[in-house]
């Protein structure tokens, strides 16, 4: 498939995912770079909403998303960024988030889990199922309701969700659904789709092997908590919507663990956008297909949650942007 004319016109101003060489950062670099966000207005408006707040779960902070006033408990949606596993935040996620919430009529949840080189792998996992405990743990905290929580994540937030679906599985924690978005579900990068789109359409595959590097420090690459395709069991996991880029070297992963979680009996469903890039569904300022996509999760989500769709006060509020956490539009990140 040729890649889609708005992927051709992405690849000729980013080239290369970060554009920098990573083998050469040094950590105040890398530290440096987690401050900028090129993409910043490509991300989508960040709406306002009756409540945004910034809190701890278990330890982890968190932005809570309310797309609603009152006290009605509502699902709950739990967010993990991507960035693989060494950049990315709440707060450059915000616009996301936001949307998110909107969309789904969900409270929604976003971690900002710790990243690598500084915490390496269990780190960012152990906090995104610290996160998924606390909400059962506290619902009213949140405004939700313990029995309708899901969660979401994209690239290697995508691998987290995953992490914590099948960790929550084995605790009792009962979720009603996951999203995983071009998500990193295997470190073994031998796969067709690596072959093929490893260099020159956004993610290379020497970026993700250095992210792996660093998350992964030295983890064994079978451990399902790093690599959840090579979870021996899946049988009970919640429900799942993949969703994959045709021109993303992690294509053919999300399609094989979709397969295999069909295979064990989870209602899964997986859609791959033709012609589109890895990280798409973040950047509705240059994918037309980031609102396709975004209103197939949503209307998942609606599903799993028994919720209809949003009503029309809470869907026009995407005319009115604020800045992060309700300050004015056009703050700078960091």
């Amino acid at each position: 498939m040729a890649l889609h004319p708005q992927a051709e016109a992405y690849l000729k101003l980013f080239p290369s995912d970060l554009g920098v060489d990573l083998a050469a950062l040094t950590p105040a670099q890398i530290a440096r770079l987690r401050t900028l966000d090129a993409m910043a207005d490509r991300r989508g408006p960040r709406i306002e909403l009756p409540e945004v707040r910034d809190e701890t779960a278990a330890g982890v902070p968190v932005r809570v998303y309310r797309p609603e006033p009152g006290g009605r408990a509502l699902p709950v949606l739990v967010y993990f960024h991507g960035g693989g596993w060494a950049f990315g935040s709440v707060e450059r996620n915000d616009a996301f988030g936001r949307d998110l919430a909107r969309r789904t009529g969900a409270v929604v949840v976003s971690a900002d889990y710790r990243l690598a080189p500084e915490h390496p792998y269990p780190a960012a996992a152990d906090d995104a199922l610290a996160v998924v405990r606390d909400v059962h743990a506290r619902p009213g905290f949140y405004g939700g309701d313990a029995g309708r929580v899901a969660v979401i994540g994209d690239s290697a937030g995508g691998n987290l969700a995953a992490v914590a679906a099948w960790r929550a599985r084995d605790l009792g924690l009962p979720l009603v659904h996951q999203v995983l978005v071009c998500p990193v579900l295997d470190v073994a990068m031998d796969t067709p789709s690596y072959r093929a789109y490893g260099a020159g359409f956004g993610l290379d595959a020497d970026e993700m092997a250095w992210f792996v590097e660093r998350y992964a420090a030295g983890a064994d690459p079978g451990d399902p908590g790093l690599a959840p395709l090579r979870l021996p069991d899946k049988s009970g996991l919640p429900p799942a919507t993949v969703i994959t880029a045709e021109c993303d070297p992690l294509c053919d992963e999300g399609a094989a663990y979709a397969a295999a979680l069909a295979e064990a009996g989870v209602p899964v469903e997986h859609r791959c956008f033709e012609g589109s890039l890895h990280g798409f569904v973040g950047l509705p300022g240059f994918f037309d297909q980031a609102d396709e996509a975004r209103e197939l999760i949503a209307a998942r989500l609606r599903a799993a949650f028994g919720t209809s769709e949003p009503s029309s006060s809470a869907a026009s509020s995407a005319a009115s942007p604020v800045g992060p956490a309700g300050s004015p539009a056009g703050s700078s990140e960091g």
